[in-house]
């Protein structure tokens, strides 16, 4: 005997072999979104399997392929085309009105990841020291033209270095690397903190020429497990990264300030890189929010195999 149990619903119902999870959810009463009607065109009947993925019979063509373009893990199926043999225990994940319009994927300009996707990816935080009191004489104009060149060149080397910038907030910056692959994420994404580093050196002459002062930037990197999906109110979405990595990677970056230091890494994104790395000091710190002492390598520069030393950092 096959049976679905509803976690949420608290429910266990017996299945026939031929009838779809939505078709079980619908005849027992349980309020199960389909926004395309069962067909395979949106996502909003997906559920989530818990126990018993292996008895869910294999995805079918017009399955695999929405799954293949919103990313899903193999726990996560369509309702309205799995079948089972014997027992599964699943969550639905759209329950009302207000998820249902958040997750149709029929919507105007829905990206591939709106759904959630788990990756693996090298998260830059980079913010400028000083910024303040510099800015602090400085008109309005005058300062948000400083921040769009800074912002400009930053771009630029992040670009060249296969990532791209994710965020901006107030003077400093998010970027993220390993985006299409994570392969080689945590080394670009280093690259990029080291030749930032030399862009700023290259920029501090103008700022000293028009404005008499500068300012340094620190960088702080984290190799490690993010969320990615489409985040925001719906007309305002955009595709972000969320998770501790992203929060961990921020608090490195901030560490700088208490090390003297330009770029810090965390352990996880030096057992990628230690081959092709110089380094400085080694930190133990704590983490605001998180137990215990954190590693960080201080990278000065790259071995010569990886084009040399660009920057002391």
């Amino acid at each position: 005997m096959s049976t679905l149990t509803y976690t949420l619903d608290q429910r266990t119902i017996e299945v026939d072999p031929a009838e779809t999870i939505l078709q079980v959810s619908l005849r027992s009463g349980i309020p199960h979104a389909h926004a395309c009607g069962g067909n395979a065109r949106c996502s909003t009947c997906r559920v989530l399997i818990l126990e018993g993925v292996e008895h869910c019979d294999p995805r079918n063509d017009k399955e695999q392929m929405l799954a293949e373009r919103l990313h899903f893990k193999s726990e996560i199926r369509l309702a309205c085309q799995t079948t089972i043999r014997k027992e599964v225990t699943l969550r639905r994940l759209v329950l009302d009105d207000e998820d249902l319009q958040l997750t149709d994927q029929r919507s105007a300009g829905t990206s591939p990841t709106s759904a959630g996707e788990e990756k693996q990816l090298a998260v830059l935080f980079a913010d400028i020291r000083g910024f303040t009191p510099f800015a602090e004489t400085l008109p309005p104009y005058d300062i948000v033209h400083v921040l769009n060149r800074y912002f400009h060149e930053m771009g630029q080397v992040i670009d060249r270095n296969g990532g791209h910038i994710d965020n901006y907030m107030g003077d400093g910056l998010m970027a993220l690397f390993g985006m299409e692959d994570s392969k080689g994420a945590a080394l670009q994404a280093v690259k990029a903190g080291l030749e930032m580093h030399a862009a700023m050196e290259l920029l501090k002459p103008y700022l000293q020429t028009i404005y008499a002062t500068s300012f340094d930037i620190g960088v702080g990197i984290h190799y490690g497990d993010v969320v990615v999906g489409a985040i925001g109110a719906q007309s305002l979405k955009r595709v972000t990264a969320i998770g501790d990595a992203v929060n961990l990677a921020s608090r490195i970056e901030a560490a700088n300030k208490q090390a003297g230091t330009g770029l810090l890494i965390s352990e996880e994104t030096y057992s990628e890189v230690h081959e092709q790395v110089h380094l400085g000091k080694t930190i133990r710190v704590t983490i605001p929010g998180k137990t215990g002492e954190y590693s960080l390598y201080q990278v000065v520069g790259l071995r010569d195999s990886e084009a040399g030393r660009i920057s002391r950092s």
